[in-house]
């Protein structure tokens, strides 16, 4: 940040530092009380005239230094600037604060018909300095503390809505490129049936609508429950099914008591659409395609698997496996994970994610 641009001010804590400061000269008068009223020359008020006074003053002082504490907000990250910009301001705090405090005193004494003894000015205006200069250290450094703590959870407050803002961003973009990649798909395989078997593709039409009307009753939402996930999966299903009819058979395994669970919209459709693309197509036997889902504690543990073609050597992410890795990453951070592997002579996929929905 350029030190002459005015930053921010963080929420302060004006009432913690107010009890801490009347709670200080509290101490103080009781401590120059106890002190004075063991000398009989002194009379009972005396003591907490001279405190009073220095905490009267003192406390315009500190009022001015909270009241401008915006304008030297930019510089509590180089505490050495901070500390100077207050303290150019001493001699004249020194001058005036003794000038003050000592009108005080010598007017009350003057209207109880005494006089009020002090050493010389020099002096005065010498011990006032320093121990005006040991508590404005003080107090300063107590200040400078509680504006740095504030200045800190405000700055770490904007960088979360930041991050959160470039996360659901982020997410928006990947959701606006699966949408065309899956209606594409299944428009071509509606086509492929329609100059053929016209009742199929009639089939596919119906189904396809339902597929459409769920998808964009889930426009614009990151989660939607499991239970919906899997309806539109199987809906998928039902059309490429009717594609490959004759081979690939599907068996559903899904536990109900993960039914409520809030999982990414359109989080599994690209791996089934994996699952034909690279496992249905790339063969001419029958496939078997299991999916499965269980509560494992907390998580929701997901298991694809085909008995088709195996991973091609080299095996790297595409299009719809990366989209679903980031979208993982987006809402889960670590707590979430896909994997794909040969299994069983076949391929499965794996995806697991927290059943209580995005990871804070």
């Amino acid at each position: 940040m350029n030190p002459t641009d005015k930053a921010p001010v963080a929420p302060f804590r004006a009432g913690t530092l107010a009890a801490l400061w009347v709670t200080f000269w509290l101490l103080m008068v009781c401590a120059s009380m106890q002190d004075a009223l063991r000398n009989p020359r002194f009379a009972w008020w005396e003591p907490g005239l001279w405190e009073g006074s220095s905490a009267l003053v003192a406390s315009g002082w500190m009022w001015l230094a909270v009241r401008v504490r915006g304008r030297y907000a930019p510089f509590l990250d180089q505490p050495l600037a901070w500390f100077g910009r207050y303290l150019r301001w001493f001699p004249l705090v020194a001058v005036t604060f003794v000038v003050a405090v000592y009108a005080i005193r010598l007017g009350v004494y003057a209207a109880a018909g005494r006089n009020y003894e002090h050493p010389g000015w020099v002096f005065v205006l010498a011990y006032e300095s320093v121990k005006l200069a040991l508590f404005a250290g003080l107090w300063l450094g107590i200040l400078f503390g509680m504006d740095s703590y504030a200045q800190w959870q405000l700055q770490r407050h904007r960088l979360l809505q930041a991050q959160r803002a470039l996360a659901e961003a982020q997410l928006a973009h990947l959701q606006g490129q699966l949408r065309p990649h899956f209606l594409f798909n299944a428009l071509n395989t509606v086509s492929s049936l329609m100059h053929t078997d016209v009742r199929r593709a009639d089939h596919l039409v119906a189904t396809l609508g339902d597929l459409l009307r769920i998808s964009l009753r889930t426009a614009g939402n990151a989660t939607t429950p499991f239970a919906e996930e899997i309806r539109t999966l199987q809906l998928y299903a039902e059309v490429m099914r009717e594609r490959f009819r004759d081979r690939v058979t599907l068996d559903w395994r899904i536990d109900p008591a993960v039914g409520d669970t809030p999982v990414p919209a359109l989080l599994l459709q690209p791996l089934l659409e994996n699952v034909f693309k690279h496992g249905v197509e790339r063969t001419t036997g029958a496939v078997h395609v299991t999916v499965a889902a269980t509560a494992e504690g907390e998580t929701l543990a997901i298991r694809i698997h085909h008995s088709g073609a195996l991973l091609a050597f080299g095996h790297q992410d595409g299009l719809g496996l990366g989209n679903c890795r980031d979208r993982l990453r987006i809402l889960y951070g670590d707590a979430a994970s896909l994997a794909i592997r040969d299994e069983d002579g076949g391929v499965a996929t794996y995806v697991s994610l927290p059943r209580h929905g995005r990871d804070s």
